[in-house]
């Protein structure tokens, strides 16, 4: 891994170009992305009664979400690769993300996403100029379909974990947040899990960095919480039962939508991530959320998308349990704008 001097004045991502999968030569596929604020909340820290409290607001991404950075990065090798187009089934914001770094990239993308998938998302990938099809049920039967075009015309699929590239996206939060930190680390991330491609990516970076020596050897590594809703918690129910592998949650259903994966592909590595950090996972009521992103914007002045409340609810329900302890840091994670459900 080439020394922290080594990285770039650019002001997004690819301020991290040194580690990441970029061949000589090549250019990214960019809209900016990354760099996106942490906030410190010292008064929602009290009433939490933690130590430190921050949101780390990814909603101020391009096209609203997180999912920014790892089409960023899954658009730059695909162009690199010469496929001929981009498919990929989507709650809403992968998609969103997708046709805008499509779009940049002069290829074309369809997207299956579920008719229940917020209106505002919708709009968003048909006015970028996605061929979106709509599903009926969720993410599963969207993914279904968007193999079966995948397989008769040639488009590469990049759902989640499908391609190594989002991952690489998506672990520049770790970075970022570290540097953001001065090179140290929160005793606690609270991530809102849906497919996990972002925790998975963070947890992955962090050993990275204390391998490479960008993080100190005896750092101590952050734990990891997945935050997930009562109505889709296939993570919270595996981990609880000390299972190795999710099974598929039955008829799920949350309002938030990010949140609705019954069976994520990546639910190994969450497992390992949780357990390798010794951290926790918990699930939290739809009215939990609701009044979680309500105080989460009105805390911070960012505009939270429901999968921030639940992340902020989670943490709220762990500390009053005690089990995040009163000393602790913690880091809580906005994956999307609130703007993106409002119609």
């Amino acid at each position: 891994m080439p020394p922290r001097t080594s990285l770039t004045t650019r002001w997004d991502m690819w301020r991290y170009a040194p580690v990441m999968p970029l061949h000589d030569g090549e250019t990214p596929v960019s809209l900016g992305e990354g760099l996106t604020p942490m906030l410190e909340l010292p008064k929602l820290a009290r009433e939490i009664g933690v130590a430190r409290l921050w949101v780390k607001d990814e909603g101020l991404n391009p096209t609203a979400s997180f999912k920014a950075r790892g089409m960023s990065a899954a658009v730059t090798r695909a162009r690199g690769l010469g496929v001929p187009g981009l498919v990929v089934p989507t709650a809403g914001n992968a998609g969103a993300a997708l046709t805008a770094y499509g779009a940049a990239a002069g290829m074309p993308v369809r997207v299956y996403a579920p008719e229940s998938t917020p209106k505002p998302i919708l709009e968003t990938i048909r006015t970028l100029g996605a061929d979106l099809q709509l599903v009926a049920g969720h993410i599963g039967d969207a993914g279904k379909a968007a193999r079966a075009f995948s397989n008769e015309s040639g488009y590469f699929d990049v759902s989640t974990l499908r391609e190594p590239y989002r991952i690489e996206g998506k672990k520049t939060m770790g970075l970022e947040l570290a540097e953001q930190l001065g090179w140290r680390l929160p005793t606690h991330i609270i991530y809102p899990t849906g497919g996990g491609t972002g925790l998975i990516g963070m947890w992955k970076v962090f050993g990275e960095l204390r391998d490479g020596g960008w993080l100190p050897k005896d750092v101590a590594m952050p734990h990891m919480v997945v935050a997930q809703a009562e109505g889709c918690a296939p993570i919270v129910r595996a981990f609880a039962a000390g299972q190795e592998k999710a099974t598929p949650w039955e008829n799920p259903t949350t309002h938030a939508s990010g949140l609705r994966v019954p069976g994520p592909l990546g639910d190994r590595l969450i497992l390992r991530a949780l357990r390798e950090s010794n951290g926790a996972a918990h699930a939290v009521s739809e009215d939990a959320i609701r009044a979680a992103t309500l105080r989460l914007s009105r805390s911070s002045g960012a505009d939270a998308a429901p999968e921030g409340g639940c992340a902020l609810a989670v943490a709220e329900q762990l500390a009053a349990a005690g089990r995040i302890p009163k000393s602790a840091e913690v880091l809580v994670f906005n994956t999307g704008s609130g703007a993106s459900y409002r119609f």
